[in-house]
């Protein structure tokens, strides 16, 4: 029986997979890069910006998806989710900060676990909203961007099932629990200093009047 064609039908398998890693691993790279970018246009509320880092990066989603059509051990790695899970967060972001109806996981081509990761994220990226609009006196949004959080927790606790299936969601979740209860912490802080300033100017204008 001869061995070699037995060897080099697998070796060209191999060859094809080792081709389609190298690729994802340089879009991955590249798509995590465009979503950073993308969140911090966000942050800034130049979401034209945003939204065109977010076209590119769903042009590298897509050049994922076409690499690994035919390759489920390169699809659902480490790297490739973890990137797409970079996508979601950077999605949620803009719908969150923006105002606008957050897509789900059909709607952007990711795995559920990527999904739920990437939302858990977003929520905790919302802290840094809160903080910079408490620095503008924007209390008011800051006690609906902590709701989004406090809601988003609430829906990703209930979710339990093992971390080989949800991609390490416990330990995102916990992490955002941490995230939440100190941004709660800052908030009403903000709040009572502002109810102590305005009973400070009432008592002011009555002793002026």
């Amino acid at each position: 029986m001869p061995i070699e064609p037995l060897v080099a039908a697998c070796v060209t398998q191999i060859e094809a997979s080792h081709s389609a890693r190298e690729q994802v691993i340089g879009a991955s790279r590249a798509l995590i890069r465009q979503c950073a970018n993308s969140i911090r246009a966000t942050h800034r509320a130049e979401f034209a910006e945003a939204e065109r880092r977010l076209a590119e990066a769903e042009a590298t989603v897509a050049q994922i998806a076409a690499a690994t059509a035919n390759k489920p051990e390169i699809r659902f790695a480490g790297y490739t989710q973890d990137a797409l899970k970079e996508f979601v967060e950077a999605q949620l972001v803009l719908a969150f900060l923006a105002g606008r109806e957050p897509p789900g996981p059909a709607a952007l081509g990711v795995t559920a676990s990527a999904y739920l990761n990437g939302l858990a994220e977003a929520a905790s990226e919302l802290r840094r909203a809160i903080l910079d609009g408490l620095r503008r006196g924007e209390v008011a949004r800051g006690e609906a961007l902590l709701q989004i959080m406090d809601d988003v927790y609430s829906e990703l606790v209930t979710v339990d099932y093992p971390d080989a299936v949800t991609g390490g969601l416990r330990r995102t979740t916990d992490a955002l629990r941490g995230v939440v209860e100190r941004t709660r912490g800052d908030l009403t802080a903000a709040l009572r200093q502002d109810q102590l300033t305005a009973a400070m100017l009432e008592l002011e204008g009555r002793l002026g009047g």
